[in-house]
């Protein structure tokens, strides 16, 4: 076809025919192309793309009808019109019925071919309108679907976040107690050794309530410029030590552009993602991690509710046995897995989801049967210079503190076990069962106050309010937070605002002294 041309093809059998619809619609500069059967046409239609067919209905071997049912079954959507020299209503309405969008009779009257060009220019016009509402009602029907199934993972984020929230207070009571104990059974190595296996029972519910956090999308609690190359290598190097079935493979963007991520949120994606992998090929296999710097137009982030602008990607594929279309649009789920029962709470996948939510980027997937996934991550890229990791260096062993911290919480169990553990190390105790009493004892003792360590979701006074006031009396008051749950991101706009640190229950004595330590060292 040449460009700007309407091709036809018309399928007719009579000589005499072919030659007067020539003659009549070459001026009119149509492309067009004869078969004068209906399995001659169907070859031509392989062969080349056509705007429209126009076939006689009387043909042998196979009408017009005939015609119209297989390039149905075939798929080929066209405006076609039929055309015939004994017209009846009957033939008709049936034609219409079989996908002809006109009808034409032939006669001896010249007249029928004067109307001939004007019956093609309408109906593919006609059929470029519909074509144009059909896409805008899928369009429609499509961002309805998304906007029902992000509300619907809205839902069950703000469900999860709450029990998390909840599970974490209980689980940092037995943690609490159980960091205790452990101080004071030196002697008794068998008793060490059970309170130790609690103790990872109880990080393994942590490690749960993390990836609902993560789907709830509750925050990020400590972001930090980072070179991703250098997160994933890390990750790889770890994951690749406990799976050696695995035939990893990993091609790094040069000068890769920084992002502002919660490296431990950032990694907990990369672990699920690969542990997905690792399970789509049993037996062992392959996969292969990418990154790339790429550059998103407002048509291509249009589905998912993001900027459009610069983005580092990171694309995990494996070899294994892929995924239907109705397990890839539940992926993101939360518990919904193809495991067998016992084997996962399907919350991986569903958590990175949240946590790629919650960065400002966005997560998709493509698979096919047999033939592998692939999981693209996009994450919004800085105009910061990125900087080196920072090592954390862990405390060897617990020294006695002498500072006065105030613990604020209105959980008794959670408030009960702090104030134990604090003691238990030097610390001087002062207690606020909500926001309100925090502000009212710190006014009374700043001065004494060394570090206030602050509960964020609390009634009548939450911790972003406490902290505000606390600030207002003492602008250089230390003040850890501390949370089992973040409400849309709370805990990120206290630590925005100066709040000196994060910590996330359930914690042990040693990680609540490291990040004292930390805080009253500065």
């Amino acid at each position: 076809m040449k460009e700007g041309r309407v091709s036809i093809l018309i399928i007719e059998d009579s000589p005499t025919d072919i030659t007067i619809i020539t003659r009549q619609l070459a001026k009119y500069g149509f492309d067009l192309d004869f078969a004068t059967s209906g399995e001659d046409a169907l070859k031509s239609l392989q062969e080349k793309k056509y705007d429209m067919v126009v076939t006689d209905y009387s043909m042998p071997g196979m009408t017009g009808l005939d015609v119209l049912d297989r390039m149905k079954k075939e798929g080929y959507d066209m405006p076609t019109v039929i055309m015939t020299g004994a017209g009846s209503e009957r033939l008709a309405v049936e034609a219409m019925k079989k996908g002809a969008c006109d009808y034409l009779i032939k006669s001896t009257d010249p007249g029928w071919l004067e109307v001939f060009p004007s019956v093609i220019q309408s109906n593919i016009e006609k059929y470029r309108l519909v074509k144009e509402r059909r896409k805008i009602e899928e369009e429609k029907k499509q961002l309805a679907m998304r906007l029902q199934q992000a509300q619907k993972m809205e839902s069950i984020g703000t469900l999860a976040g709450g029990i998390a929230h909840d599970f974490n207070n209980l689980l940092m009571g037995i943690m609490g107690h159980i960091s205790l104990m452990l101080l004071r059974t030196d002697s008794d190595p068998q008793l060490f050794e059970h309170l130790k296996a609690i103790e990872d029972i109880v990080q393994k519910g942590s490690d749960l309530t993390k990836q609902l956090l993560g789907f709830a999308r509750g925050g990020k609690y400590e972001v930090k410029l980072t070179d991703l190359n250098g997160l994933i290598e890390k990750t790889l190097e770890l994951f690749g030590r406990t799976k050696k079935e695995m035939r990893i493979h990993s091609k790094y963007q040069k000068g890769i552009w920084p992002v502002e991520v919660d490296r431990g949120q950032i990694e907990q994606v990369l672990l699920n993602l690969y542990v997905n992998a690792w399970e789509a090929t049993p037996g062992g296999g392959e996969f292969f991690v990418e990154t790339s710097n790429v550059v998103l137009d407002k048509n291509y982030i249009k589905p998912f509710a993001v900027r459009p602008g610069h983005y580092v990607k990171i694309s995990v594929t494996d070899t294994g046995v892929g995924m239907d279309k109705a397990t890839q649009k539940r992926i993101f789920e939360p518990f919904f897995t193809t495991k067998e029962m016992g084997r996962g709470a399907g919350l991986g996948l569903a958590s990175a989801y949240g946590i790629i939510k919650n960065h400002g980027g966005m997560i998709n997937v493509y698979s096919e049967i047999g033939h592998g996934t692939t999981f693209n991550v996009y994450l919004p890229a800085s105009e910061k210079d990125a900087t080196v990791f920072e090592e954390h260096k862990v405390a060897e062993e617990i020294l006695k503190g002498t500072e006065t911290v105030l613990i604020v919480d209105d959980e008794a169990i959670v408030l009960d076990v702090c104030k134990d553990m604090l003691t238990e190390i030097g610390y001087k105790v002062l207690v606020a069962r909500s926001g309100r009493e925090a502000v009212e004892i710190y006014g009374k003792q700043k001065e004494e106050i060394d570090l206030v360590i602050l509960d964020m979701i609390m009634p009548d006074m939450g911790g972003g309010e406490a902290y505000d006031r606390i600030k207002e009396m003492h602008p250089k008051a230390k003040v850890l937070l501390s949370s089992g749950y973040s409400i849309d991101g709370e805990a990120s706009e206290i630590l925005a605002r100066g709040c000196n640190g994060f910590i996330q229950k359930p914690f042990n004595i040693k990680e609540l002294y490291e990040k004292i330590r930390a805080l009253l060292q500065k």
